[in-house]
C-alpha cells in the first residue's frame, strides 16, 4: 500500500525527471518484495522556530475531529500532530505503566496536540487562543499546555508508551486502518457496538486523526486470556475489516500488508491494481526470491 500523497510529493521533490516510470517510487510501499534499497538522499529542513504542545479533554471522536479544522486554521497549517487517545488506552497505561504521568487520566477522549509555526507567531499563543475557542464551543472540556522541554516530551512519552501497554495487556485482534476523516466518529461508535455484540471484548482506539489513520484493537474483558478469544479473531477482524472498506477506507494504513494481510488485499483489494501488481511483480522479480509471502503472497 502507498504513503500518503505529501509523503510522495516531498520525494518527487527530490529529483525532476520526467523520462518514464519512476522506479524508485514504484518501490515505495513494495515492502521488500521488488527490490532492496542500496543508496538514500537524505534532505535537510529548517525546523520551526517555535514549537507547542497541548493535551485537550474532548467530549468524543466528533468534537476532536471538529477541532482540527479551527486548529489547522488558526495555527498557519502549522499543526504537526493531532493524536485521538481512548479513555481504555489510559486505563491500560494507568494498570501496566503506572509510572507513566497522566494530565487527565480519567479522560474518555483527549487529542494530543502539537505544533511548529514560524518566526513571530508564539506557540504558546496560538495554543491558548485554540484552547479557549475550544472550549467556548463545547470541544474541548479541559487541557493543558506543555511546558518546553521535560513536560512536552512526557506528553509524547505517555502516546508512545500505548501500544508497549497494548503489548502487556495482549490483543485479540490489532487493526492498522485508515478512513475518510468524515467517517471517523460515526465509525468508532459503530464499529464498537458491532464488536461488543460479538462478546465481551475492550476496544482501544487511538491513533493520527490529522491523516485518518487508526488503530482500533480488540483486548480480552478483565480476567480473561486472550487465548480465550481464538475462535472468534478472524471474524472479528473481518468484521471491522468490512466496515472499514464499505466505508471508503483502507484495511492497511501505516504498518502495510506483510504477510498477516495478504487475504485482506486479495478479498478486498481493486482487481485491476492487483493485477498490475502481479505483472510488475513478476517482471522486476521473475524468481519470487524478493521477500517471498509477503503482499502478494
Amino acid at each position: 500500500m502507498l504513503p500518503d500523497g505529501s509523503v510522495l510529493r516531498d520525494l518527487k521533490r527530490l529529483r525532476k525527471d520526467n523520462t518514464g516510470y519512476d522506479l524508485r517510487d514504484l518501490l515505495i510501499g513494495a515492502e521488500g518484495t521488488l527490490g532492496i534499497v542500496t543508496a538514500a538522499s537524505l534532505r535537510m529542513v529548517v525546523p520551526p522556530a517555535g514549537t507547542g504542545t497541548a493535551m485537550l479533554v474532548v467530549p468524543d471522536p466528533a468534537a476532536a475531529l471538529s477541532l482540527l479544522s479551527p486548529a489547522e486554521g488558526h495555527l498557519a497549517g502549522g499543526v504537526t500532530g493531532f493524536e485521538l487517545i481512548s479513555g481504555q488506552g489510559l486505563g491500560f497505561l494507568a494498570e501496566k505503566l503506572p509510572a507513566i504521568r497522566q494530565p487527565f487520566p480519567n479522560a474518555e477522549w483527549s487529542v494530543l496536540l502539537e505544533v511548529g509555526l514560524p518566526e513571530g507567531l508564539p506557540a504558546e499563543v496560538a495554543l491558548e487562543t485554540l484552547l479557549g475557542e475550544g472550549m467556548a464551543r463545547g470541544l474541548v472540556l479541559d487541557g493543558v499546555i506543555a511546558q518546553p522541554g521535560a513536560q512536552a516530551e512526557a506528553f509524547w512519552q505517555l502516546r508512545e508508551n500505548l501500544p508497549e501497554a497494548n503489548r502487556m495487556i495482549g490483543a485479540i485482534a490489532s487493526h492498522d486502518i485508515s478512513l475518510p476523516l468524515s467517517e471517523i466518529p460515526r465509525f468508532i461508535t459503530d464499529a464498537g457496538a458491532m464488536v461488543a455484540g460479538m462478546g465481551d471484548i475492550r476496544i482501544n482506539c487511538f491513533g493520527h486523526l490529522g491523516d485518518g489513520n487508526l488503530h482500533f484493537n480488540a483486548f480480552p474483558a478483565p480476567g480473561r486470556s486472550r487465548a480465550e478469544y481464538d475462535g472468534q479473531r478472524g471474524a472479528i477482524s473481518a468484521a471491522i475489516h468490512g466496515m472499514v472498506v464499505a466505508r471508503g477506507g483502507s484495511f492497511s494504513a501505516e504498518h502495510g500488508v506483510g504477510r498477516l494481510k495478504v487475504g485482506d488485499l486479495a478479498r478486498w483489494g481493486d482487481p485491476v491494481r492487483l493485477a498490475a501488481m502481479r505483472a510488475i511483480k513478476s517482471a522486476l522479480d521473475p524468481l519470487g526470491i524478493m521477500n517471498p509471502g509477503a503482499v502478494l503472497g
